[in-house]
């Protein structure tokens, strides 16, 4: 989504970051900081844990119907499962103050947050980290480092392009399968509706 009220700046950050790369439009508990500390490790241990658990949970189910096969016990465990999840989701949320859903597109190079139209704007250039949760079901987020390409004040929303510096192979490699996923699902829900 080019915006032809964005100045140049923002029109070519939004090609360099975007342009000819797999891209994902989303709504996700997100926030741009300043500072430039960001856990790539961490962050590289996540995705690879989450793209573990949704591949196992995509081969077995497409939707509720096959959770039905699975035997009475496995049920009884993934159940079991998912309310820890809440739970450990609700303490989570009591310790750390939750991030804002935050409309933003993601590529491998980086991101754009539509922020409030009122928000301070970094400089282009700043380097800074950005802590995003990406999946809904997962009360935990990851915080990697980039620098801002551009940014535009527009009158119902401001907006800034994050490009990721050079990021370690398989932070990259588990970011990508990560958007692969997500873009796949956003496609199966269209088809759906």
């Amino acid at each position: 989504m080019n915006n032809p009220a964005w100045p140049a700046t923002a029109q070519a950050a939004e090609h360099e970051l975007f342009g000819d790369v797999l891209t994902c439009d989303a709504v996700l508990p997100a926030s741009y900081l300043a500072d430039a500390t960001a856990r790539t490790a961490q962050a590289e241990a996540l995705l690879q844990g989450l793209a573990q658990v949704e591949d196992l949970r995509g081969s077995e189910d497409s939707g509720e119907e096959k959770r039905g096969e699975l035997p009475l016990l496995a049920q009884r465990l993934d159940a079991k499962l998912d309310l820890v999840l809440v739970l450990l989701g609700r303490l989570v949320r009591q310790a750390n103050p939750p991030l804002p859903p935050t409309p933003l597109r993601w590529s491998v190079r980086g991101l754009r947050l539509q922020l409030a139209a009122d928000a301070a704007l970094p400089e282009p250039d700043s380097a800074g980290s950005v802590r995003l949760q990406p999946a809904d079901w997962l009360p935990d987020d990851v915080e990697l480092p980039v620098i801002v390409s551009a940014a535009a004040r527009g009158p119902q929303a401001s907006w800034v392009w994050l490009r990721f510096p050079a990021l370690p192979p398989g932070l990259e490699e588990a970011m990508g399968r990560h958007l692969f996923r997500m873009h796949r699902r956003q496609v199966a829900d269209a088809r759906r509706r």
